[in-house]
């Protein structure tokens, strides 16, 4: 042992040991905030889903509707569905009093002078099936002596099988009410007897797929032929592995698609498409796009409670005034006067200006480093609010297009919701085990879901004629 090796590290030692502990602290401090941004991230102020939130679910009163003046319950101009007595019920029960309340005299029906009555509404018991029978008979010509034997009606294929009122049922239960195969076999057991298996449930169902399939490809065509549509994509899972549901609709119609890649967009689609800024999006075209507000709005709530950034607060405010301000004018008929949009305009603008410098003034956050300690390649990393500072500059037209157009709503809440049942499916059953499965589901769900959007009563609809229901569709 020498002198040189007990003693302590050099100056430039010791300097170069500060610099790459200072880079490390930073790395670790904006790793840090990175985390517990994504901590504060739920489905109230971000594209997670409610499912996501679990135990620590956030209040429903933090939700980004704001507080207004009207009194809860149904507004003014609602139409009531109060339960109101009919003119002709269908059993009247009389009751008579037995003695007189004064003197104790015995009374008779007779005697009676006037009534009063309460009509209670309830379902009839459960009765067996009514069996039909189809007789199809020879007859002999007197003339030339030939037998000639009559046909059974269309779709009475079988010595013994069930109606299309009973499996319009069935595939409704099954599909729109979303009840399991097991749970929808106990079900008619208990209300009607019926004994079903789940390879019936299924023939029903492929046979309700078939007869639709026509239906939903003029869905499909009126859909991307319309001025407006939503268009969203949710995945699922078949046979074991991801695949993709894609919806797009309007507020009368719904078409559904099954697809293994994420990025099989509806073809031959004109108008205006309302999306929520998935690149793909961008590479239709003939199109223009409107972006759904109700994303950025949650993008910018995450950046005023986690970043504490204040332009996005007044960028909250100014897209909530402008919602409003097109809702009024929607709701009256009329488009919002120019002046309006172009005071909307400016303000996106200066809050945009605003948002920028602030980004544009912090220190840049640190390149990520490979393993060998180089910097990855690819641009350089920007904050979430930069991002979306970015954004919103770039598709301003976009975002904004709702001021100018009133056919085009705020948000893309339409295609959401259309896709939510079918989420709604997937936690209760689970994914599907096969692909013709779930093509069959996504066709009988476009057309139950278009049948609901039109008014008419399913049951009904689903034992008509497909081709007539096509053609009785409404755009508007």
């Amino acid at each position: 042992m020498n002198a040189d090796s007990l003693s302590g590290p050099s100056r430039e030692e010791l300097i170069a040991l500060v610099v790459a502990q200072r880079a490390e602290i930073a790395a670790l401090k904006a790793q840090v905030a990175e985390l517990e941004r994504r901590l504060g991230l739920n489905s109230s102020n971000s594209g997670k889903p409610p499912s996501s939130d679990g135990l620590s679910k956030p209040a429903r009163v933090r939700s980004l509707r704001v507080r207004s003046a009207n009194k809860t319950g149904g507004q003014k101009g609602h139409k009531g569905e109060t339960l109101r007595q009919v003119v002709e019920p269908d059993i009247v029960v009389d009751h008579f009093p037995s003695a007189c309340a004064a003197c104790s005299l015995a009374l008779t029906p007779e005697m009676a002078t006037s009534h009063s009555a309460r009509q209670v509404f309830d379902l009839p018991a459960p009765t067996p099936l009514v069996v039909t029978e189809h007789r199809v008979h020879d007859c002999r010509c007197v003339d030339c002596g030939a037998r000639t034997r009559a046909a059974f009606p269309h779709g009475v294929n079988a010595p013994v099988q069930y109606g299309p009122r009973l499996c319009a049922i069935v595939v409704y239960l099954l599909h729109y009410q979303l009840l399991p195969e097991g749970r929808l076999a106990q079900l008619m057991a208990d209300l009607f007897g019926i004994k079903l298996v789940p390879a019936t449930i299924a023939r029903m169902s492929q046979a309700c797929a078939q007869r639709f399939r026509g239906f939903a490809d003029a869905v499909r065509d009126l859909v991307a032929g319309a001025p407006v549509k939503h268009m969203d994509e949710t995945g699922f899972r078949i046979g074991g592995r991801t695949q993709w549901l894609h919806v797009a609709s309007t507020t009368l119609l719904t078409f559904y698609r099954v697809c293994a890649k994420r990025g099989s967009l509806l073809a031959k689609v004109v108008g205006i498409v309302v999306h929520d800024h998935w690149k793909p999006y961008y590479t239709m075209q003939g199109v223009l796009h409107a972006l759904c507000n109700a994303h950025h709005l949650r993008e910018l709530k995450a950046l005023v409670e986690i970043e504490k950034e204040d332009w996005a607060r007044k960028m909250q405010q100014m897209l909530r005034r402008a919602c409003h301000a097109a809702n009024l004018a929607r709701e009256r008929g009329v488009s919002l006067p120019s002046r309006l949009i172009a005071c909307f305009e400016r303000r996106y603008d200066v809050i945009l200006a605003e948002g920028l410098a602030f980004h544009q003034a912090q220190a840049p956050l640190r390149q990520a480093t490979t393993m060998a300690g180089c910097n990855r390649r690819g641009r350089v990393p920007r904050r979430t609010g930069h991002n979306l500072l970015l954004r919103l500059a770039t598709r301003k037209q976009d975002t904004l297009r709702f001021l100018h157009d009133p056919t085009v709503p705020f948000t893309n809440n339409q295609a959401e919701r259309d896709a939510r049942m079918m989420k709604l499916r997937q936690k209760i059953s689970g994914g599907f085990r096969s692909l013709q499965g779930a093509i069959d589901f996504a066709l009988i769900r476009s057309f139950l879901s278009t049948a609901s959007k039109q008014g008419w009563n399913i049951i009904d609809a689903m034992t008509g004629d497909p081709a007539n229901l096509a053609q009785s569709l409404r755009l508007s």
